[in-house]
């Protein structure tokens, strides 16, 4: 029997021994008034889930998917790479995004963006959370708490491949609302699992009848103490973990996946031009999409290797090559399963890259933060269509900037929640995830 006193969260959790860990617990325990049953929107939504494409470090964005010729009689700063126009659209793509370029008429690109600055643990944060001194709650937690999950046998927000916690968690939110993470800073996704969540020392009748006796002790326990949402945080997850072990194994285990979708998506695949580390980026934006069809509400993947100071042009490449057909692979199945009309695709980083100069020696680029690129597809949104410009060699935006906070309340539009009214108070203080400046609904890429 569980002690409020004696016994810790962390003990029951060991105590349960129902197959799953404390680490994947940690991020969906929650309080009794938290839910994750599905909730409608409040306002028409476009898009009903999200996968966020996390480009870690700070893509250039004069070498993706922002055209800039390098022009004048003295030497200008622009794109290194060619460009054509792609599409019906007539979309600027990088021809180090060959597979990518196809979807050009599904892509909305947002080549106004800003972040307050180019220091990368903080601008990554606002990116996650709004505010990039402060913990908050992370976008995907928002969108968990605003929408629920459309399958109570998982978290509402899985996030693959990070080693920050701060980047899903739930913060103010109740805990049941954070990511629960697999993978972590760029290793091999082969082995990946959720924390133990899944161990065959006893068959799961057996745990079941085991956790039947928990939870019947752990209801008298909590009978006298009604208002006691940790603890029935507690139940409440307990509950999740055994759904999760029928669900969540059989979701990772991508061996009966054909050998031609592993090929499209590059699993197994070796990266190793320049130094970029293989982080399998293949097998995630294909699990990405079976969590997807499993109706988990928010799925944020991580490449994290694009803060390329030196080599610019070489690291770059490798990036783009890791990167283009598993994305393209993602999005093709999205569009083929029916999923892209209300599934919104982000893509983008903490900031951009100057461009290179033509003529020097210097191969480096350093942080950009007052103008970058975003793109974004399905989900409400316009394909073919770019939004935004800048200055003529990119270094500032000159009509339709998009700060984070127009780019959270956007995402949040789309989904059909009001970022203005999506908040907790917590300490004295209106936490949302527009912070105290609101962001502004970017209705011009709206379809």
């Amino acid at each position: 029997m569980l002690s409020k006193s004696h016994l810790s969260r962390r003990q029951m959790l060991h105590t349960a021994s129902c197959g799953f860990g404390y680490l994947a617990m940690s991020g969906i325990a929650g309080a009794a008034s938290a839910s994750l049953e599905a909730r409608p929107p409040r306002l028409r939504a476009g898009a009903q889930r999200v996968i966020f494409l996390h480009m870690a470090g700070g893509p250039a964005q004069l070498d993706t998917f922002e055209y800039k010729p390098q022009v004048g009689k003295k030497p200008h700063a622009g794109s290194v790479a060619e460009f054509k126009q792609r599409g019906q659209s007539g979309l600027w793509v990088s021809e180090l995004l060959p597979n990518l370029a196809r979807h050009a008429d599904k892509l909305c690109v947002l080549n106004g963006m800003t972040a307050d600055t180019s220091i990368h643990a903080q601008s990554s944060l606002q990116l996650h959370t709004g505010d990039r001194l402060r913990p908050c709650p992370s976008m995907g937690a928002w969108v968990a708490y605003g929408l629920g999950t459309e399958n109570m046998n998982l978290p509402g927000f899985i996030s693959f491949n990070t080693a920050k916690p701060t980047q899903y968690s739930a913060a103010q939110l109740p805990p049941v609302y954070g990511g629960t993470p697999i993978g972590v800073n760029g290793e091999d996704m082969s082995r990946a699992t959720i924390s133990d969540i899944y161990s065959d020392h006893l068959p799961l009748s057996v745990k079941r009848r085991q956790l039947d006796l928990i939870q019947a002790m752990n209801r008298d326990h909590l009978g006298p103490r009604a208002d006691d949402a940790q603890l029935e945080g507690v139940i409440q997850t307990l509950e999740l973990g055994f759904r999760m072990q029928a669900s969540a194994p059989e979701l990772l285990d991508i061996s009966q996946e054909s050998k031609a979708t592993l090929e499209r998506y590059g699993v197994g695949r070796n990266f190793a031009a320049g130094t970029c580390k293989n982080s399998d980026f293949g097998r995630q934006c294909l699990l990405a999409r079976r969590f997807c069809e499993a109706g988990v509400r928010f799925i944020e993947i991580t490449h994290g290797s694009w803060d390329q100071h030196t080599d610019h042009r070489r690291d770059l490449t490798a990036n783009c090559a890791t990167t283009d057909a598993p994305i393209a692979a993602l999005l093709d199945d999205l569009d083929e399963r029916g999923l892209l009309e209300d599934t919104l695709v982000v893509w983008g980083g903490e900031f951009g890259r100057p461009g290179l100069t033509p003529g020097q020696d210097k191969d480096q680029t350093g942080h950009q933060h007052r103008a970058f690129t975003f793109w974004l597809a399905g989900g409400g949104v316009k394909g073919g269509h770019a939004h935004g410009k800048t200055s003529e060699n990119g270094s500032t935006v000159v009509e339709g900037a998009v700060h984070f906070r127009d780019l959270h309340a956007t995402i949040l539009h789309l989904l059909g929640l009001d970022h203005e009214n999506l908040a907790v108070v917590s300490g004295g203080r209106r936490i949302r995830l527009t912070g105290l400046e609101g962001g502004k609904v970017v209705k011009d890429i709206l379809a």
